[in-house]
């Protein structure tokens, strides 16, 4: 990206972008969001492309991890219809967790009691990444999160249960148990087996799907 000009950068990113297909080029993301400033993070998003806006969020997670204040703009980025957009969130939380876990945290923590499942589904997905759950504290910020947001899908009526929003949310529980428990099954484990007291369909189905998971499975 440094050879570029920065005008020549959008159709460069078009070109190089890995769509349409199943896996967007995250790691031209990634040098996008190491190379770039506020001005061309803003200007990728307003263009309404699915991967300059994908790009734009990510950079939005490095000017958060330098003090930026963007943390709204990155709650409203969550709750995105596309799903490459809501990726993008994790991706730039996980870029704060990387300079500053404890700010992680506590962002996390009060997403994850936000009343949009997209939201939630970001908290969840931002913090349950095995290189940032290397410490006990995210660990069990990580279960916190998980077990909330757990919480307020079992809360929701059956009718908001087949939006595609709390879908997505059920998605990610499905595998962001088991990244967080296996991250330390010391914290992890009792939390989790409790779920299987459950009888809520939903509950059932995410203990169904994390314990399938090799990384939990071996644990059980």
């Amino acid at each position: 990206m440094r050879v570029l000009d920065a005008a020549q950068w959008p159709g460069y990113l078009r070109e190089h972008s890995g769509l349409p297909g199943p896996r967007a080029n995250i790691e031209l993301a990634q040098a996008v969001a190491d190379e770039g400033d506020q001005d061309c993070f803003d200007g990728f998003i307003t263009t309404g492309d699915e991967y300059l806006v994908f790009c734009g969020v990510v950079g939005l997670g490095r000017l958060l991890a330098e003090g930026g204040e963007v943390e709204q703009r990155l709650r409203g980025h969550a709750a995105d219809a596309r799903w490459r957009v809501r990726e993008a969130v994790a991706l730039a939380l996980q870029r704060l967790g990387d300079g500053d876990p404890l700010r992680l945290f506590d962002l996390v923590l009060d997403w994850a009691d936000d009343e949009n499942p997209l939201v939630q589904r970001a908290a969840a997905a931002g913090v349950c990444e095995p290189r940032l759950l290397s410490t006990s504290d995210a660990v069990e910020c990580a279960i916190e999160v998980c077990s909330r947001s757990t919480k307020a899908l079992a809360a929701r009526p059956p009718d908001e249960r087949r939006s595609t929003e709390v879908r997505a949310l059920r998605q990610a529980l499905g595998y962001c148990w088991s990244v967080a428990v296996a991250a330390d099954p010391a914290i992890g484990l009792p939390a989790f087996q409790a779920l299987a007291a459950s009888a809520d369909p939903d509950v059932t189905w995410l203990v169904r799907e994390n314990s399938k998971k090799t990384r939990l499975a071996k644990l059980l």
